[in-house]
């Protein structure tokens, strides 16, 4: 089965829904904070021609998901579905970023857990790319279980690759439920 790129997914935390042209101005409320884009290697993504650049790349790739409080239906962030690979049976998961309301709490693992299960209905295994200096997103990413494969290079500036199959994610989720 092909994996749709654009679902609506919704949990009892967030919910993930379809970017629209019209979220600009809510997303780059944001997305405006400096310390957001700290250890990113786009450190100027909180100005605003850098940010509509970002954005617009979000809307063209067809996979880029706006992040919303499942209850105040509050922006909080955004996220994306990339590098769809039916044929190596794998995604990546990626340009996830969120209010600093959100660091530190249950929004990335929920938003990451509801992008998960829907990927795994379709691929067997999903990659993350984070950017060589961003320890926060390192940590999530293997704080879901992902392991690291090694260094790459994305939009020219040093990454880390992980990844993280289905059978090692089904199996942490019932080591975590039990």
């Amino acid at each position: 089965m092909a994996l749709d790129l654009q679902p609506t997914l919704l949990g009892p935390v967030v919910q993930l829904r379809p970017l629209r042209t019209s979220d600009f101005a809510s997303l780059f409320a944001v997305a405006s904070d400096p310390l957001v884009w700290e250890q990113h290697p786009a450190r100027n993504r909180y100005q605003e021609p850098v940010f509509r650049e970002f954005f617009e790349q979000g809307m063209a790739s067809g996979g880029a998901l706006l992040v919303a409080d499942a209850t105040t239906q509050a922006v909080l962030g955004s996220s994306r579905y990339a590098g769809y690979l039916p044929e190596a049976s794998e995604v990546e998961i990626g340009w996830t970023f969120l209010a600093r309301s959100c660091w530190g709490g249950t929004v990335n693992t929920a938003l990451k857990a509801l992008m998960l299960e829907h990927a795994f209905g379709s691929v067997e295994s999903v990659v993350f790319t984070v950017g060589e200096l961003n320890l926060r997103s390192q940590r999530a990413v293997l704080k879901l279980g992902a392991a690291l494969e090694g260094p790459t290079s994305a939009a020219g500036a040093p990454h880390l690759r992980f990844r993280l199959s289905r059978a090692a994610y089904i199996a942490r989720k019932q080591r975590s439920d039990a």
